[in-house]
């Protein structure tokens, strides 16, 4: 199947994102502000990065066909449609401790973990970030941004990181650990 120079394009860059009825969208010299029922969110565009809006539909267009714009393209559009995603709908990980004594509890604004370290680590979360503790084994992290809900989950992972041998730690929910087998006597 032969394509010709132009058709080539990103599969993601190409999609078009759907904007919802109760989204405000505002550009300004290429910074986009996403308004939405959960907030508002706002990103930069790359230079050679173009919107094109019709009524409730936008595209994303590229200035070339260059390496570089082409690695851009697809990004662009996925981040411009997490704007839209997370303040309408959010964004949430959920996280699971795993171990004898290991637990978690809220205090006021901060979470408290307990992991069998000498002392309990107390964690505030940042701004536009909420921890919702489901069970003393399970917590939630959710907020608007994508990458600020993904990074929050990751630092409470990284407090106990699961360990291969019996799988005690904090892994994310659905997470498949990879055990090894422990020493064996002779």
């Amino acid at each position: 199947m032969l394509c010709m120079v132009g058709e080539k394009m990103s599969r993601i860059g190409k999609k078009e994102i759907v904007i919802p009825k109760d989204v405000e969208l505002k550009i300004e010299n290429k910074l986009i502000k996403v308004k939405g029922p959960k907030g508002e969110l706002s990103l930069m565009l790359h230079p050679s990065i173009s919107l094109d809006i019709n009524g409730d539909r936008m595209k994303v267009l590229r200035a070339s066909d260059s390496k570089a714009d082409k690695s851009i393209h697809g990004l662009s559009r996925t981040l411009i449609n997490n704007l839209i995603v997370g303040v309408t709908e959010g964004f949430s990980k959920n996280l699971e401790i795993v171990g004898v004594g290991y637990k978690v509890e809220k205090k006021k604004n901060a979470v408290k973990f307990t992991l069998g370290y000498s002392h309990p680590i107390i964690f505030l979360p940042p701004d536009g970030i909420e921890i919702k503790v489901n069970s003393p084994t399970n917590l939630t992290v959710s907020g608007i941004d994508k990458a600020l809900v993904g990074e929050v989950a990751a630092k409470i992972r990284a407090l106990r990181p699961p360990e291969p041998y019996k799988g005690k730690g904090i892994k994310y929910e659905g997470e498949i650990i990879r055990r090894k087998a422990g020493k064996t006597g002779i």
